[in-house]
């Protein structure tokens, strides 16, 4: 069974940082991608970023240039940078893995973004 931990998720003030971390229970090079979703309550979950197994990057058009998803591979653990935070930003974020046969999410982190 994969498990995923997120961590860092907070209150900041917009223009401000934060960073989030998740924790996969199996090598992330295993999986086809790993990434980032957030949800607002009464919508769709929506992508963030990935990063495939060969290290591509693709990010949702309103977050690129303010976040920034890398991984340490020898550790397991996914990351997100967000900088330049805007109150739109505001959401559960969860973190996702994803191999031939399943998507396996985590418990997500909540991310308030004061205006």
């Amino acid at each position: 069974q994969v498990r995923l931990v997120e961590s860092g998720g907070g209150l900041v003030q917009a223009g401000g940082s934060l960073r989030l971390s998740c924790a996969v229970s199996r090598s992330i090079s295993s999986f086809t991608f790993t990434g980032w979703y957030r949800q607002v309550p009464g919508e769709q979950r929506e992508l963030v970023a990935i990063i495939t197994s060969g290290g591509t990057t693709n990010y949702e058009e309103a977050v690129k240039g303010r976040f920034a998803i890398s991984r340490e591979i020898g550790k397991n653990v996914l990351y997100l940078q967000l900088n330049s935070l805007k109150h739109e930003d505001t959401a559960v974020y969860y973190c996702v893995a994803r191999d031939r046969w399943n998507n396996y999410w985590g418990q997500g982190t909540q991310v308030t973004v004061s205006s």
